[in-house]
């Protein structure tokens, strides 16, 4: 067999006939339309809950209250400040003997609209921006934007905002400078190109009448006033997000990959949704965990480091067969999981920071990382042969296609996940996922079948872990 018959060999789309192809586009559509829908924390979590419940899961807060226990079979979520949720299907099995857990993050690099944001210059109304996560900030400027997020008002009133998805809405943007003035601009370093306190989203231009100082910016206020009834002041106790304004979409001319805003993590986030979705009862207890705050280190109280995970493992054992101590211990070192977030797909335009034996391949299928971290696997959580081995076999026995990769070479960078904070408690953790082009860029890409083949991959290690 020739070098080339392999490739073709190990390319996911080759197993699929017609059906199948039709199969894997229709899963998609779905995922796509999430995609669209969901370009913050808060929605991502609405979205899950609203899924959730038409499968038949109940807050476990009203399981609580009620003072019900839960039996083999039951559903239940935990919704932690609308920004993380945990999923359970309880086993069979009594959960001192582990869970078996599946864990993304809904949060995506962006920039966030400072405390203070609105202001006045040269006759246009601006706001202040202060980026989140890892990005190229000069990939920010010239696209439309759109503003997604919440207002809390003094009074407990809770605003949602969404400005720039419907094909009427106006949407705002970052500017850059001309190419005929830039000559210094472009002798800059990348990351000084565009400073983050340039970061400023135009959002208006006409003054108000009747105004006798910063005219434009109150008319932006009017406008705000008029539509979601909130004050300047009001931005205080404000969440607003700027984001990519549009839909996902197909990409490429034969439609085999998705280009959306936030692939990173919310491709895993749904995926790991889609494959609980397929599981009705288990012999062990299954857990889907999607949190914040991953990209900026998985701190706060919504984030992977948070006791919330904890807590409430503790209360669905209490709801089972009652807490102690020692069984909340036992579940948490007796658990599996996968730590699904995504890897670096090889990109031909960008060969040099690849080592391509060991490289995800767009079309290859579900990507194992063993260990990521950075140079000498620092900040890595190392998975363990043994686990490696188990999961190399529940994937053969589902057909699921899977490649392994590290992100680049070893000394060109790196990345991690949330695998190494659920390590602490001594469960098998690998890092698992989609492999992607323009990871942390305002629109990634994704391949369709690697989308597919990570939800059976989720759902194969539910039915066989």
């Amino acid at each position: 067999m020739s070098n080339d018959e392999k490739i073709l060999e190990k390319n996911a789309w080759s197993k699929y006939d017609e059906n199948g192809v039709a199969e894997i586009f229709d899963f998609c559509e779905g995922y796509k339309s999430f995609m669209s829908k969901c370009k913050t924390e808060r929605e991502c979590i609405n979205e899950a809950i609203t899924l959730a419940e038409k499968e038949g899961y109940k807050n476990i807060e009203d399981v609580i209250k009620s003072g019900d226990k839960l039996k083999s079979g039951d559903k239940v979520y935990a919704n932690n400040k609308g920004k993380t949720i945990a999923l359970f299907i309880i086993g069979k099995e009594p959960l001192e003997k582990g869970l078996k857990i599946l864990g993304a993050h809904v949060d995506s690099p962006r920039l966030d609209l400072k405390q203070n944001p609105l202001y006045e210059d040269s006759d246009l109304a601006l706001m202040d921006t202060h980026y989140y996560g890892g990005i190229k900030k000069y990939q920010w400027v010239t696209l439309p934007l759109a503003l997604h997020g919440v207002v809390a008002k003094k009074d407990g009133t809770l605003i949602n905002i969404c400005v720039g998805e419907d094909d009427n809405d106006p949407v705002v943007g970052v500017s850059d400078l001309l190419v005929h003035l830039s000559a210094e601009q472009m002798t800059k370093k990348a990351d000084k190109v565009v400073e983050g306190e340039d970061l400023n989203i135009l959002v208006g231009s006409i003054p108000l009448k009747g105004s006798k100082k910063e005219c434009v910016k109150a008319n932006i206020l009017k406008i705000l006033k008029e539509k979601y009834d909130f004050e300047e002041e009001d931005f205080l106790s404000a969440e607003i997000e700027v984001v990519p304004a549009g839909k996902a979409r197909d990409y490429g001319l034969d439609r085999s990959m998705v280009m959306a805003y936030g692939h990173d993590d919310r491709v895993c986030s749904y995926t790991s949704l889609m494959a609980m979705f397929d599981i009705n009862e288990s012999d062990k207890t299954c857990c889907c965990l999607l949190v914040d705050k991953e990209e900026v280190g998985s701190i706060g109280a919504t984030g992977m480091h948070s006791k919330f995970f904890e807590n409430i493992v503790a209360e669905v054992i209490d709801r089972t067969e009652g807490y102690s101590d020692l069984k909340l211990r036992r579940c948490l070192s007796n658990s599996k999981m996968l730590s699904s977030d995504v890897s670096a797909a090889f990109d031909p335009n960008y060969p040099s920071v690849m080592e391509k034996k060991n490289s995800a391949f767009f079309g290859r299928g579900m990507v194992f990382n063993k260990y990521t971290g950075a140079r000498g696997k620092s900040g890595c959580n190392d998975a363990n042969a043994e686990y490696m081995a188990e999961l190399r076999n529940i994937m053969e026995k589902h057909n699921v296609s899977i490649q392994t990769a590290e992100l680049g070479k070893v000394d060109a960078g790196g990345g991690g996940t949330i695998a190494y904070i659920l390590a602490q408690y001594n469960m098998e953790v690998i890092d698992c996922g989609v492999a992607l082009h323009n990871m942390h860029a305002p629109w990634e890409i994704a391949s369709k079948v690697d989308i597919f083949e990570t939800m059976k991959g989720y759902r194969a290690f539910l039915i066989e872990a």
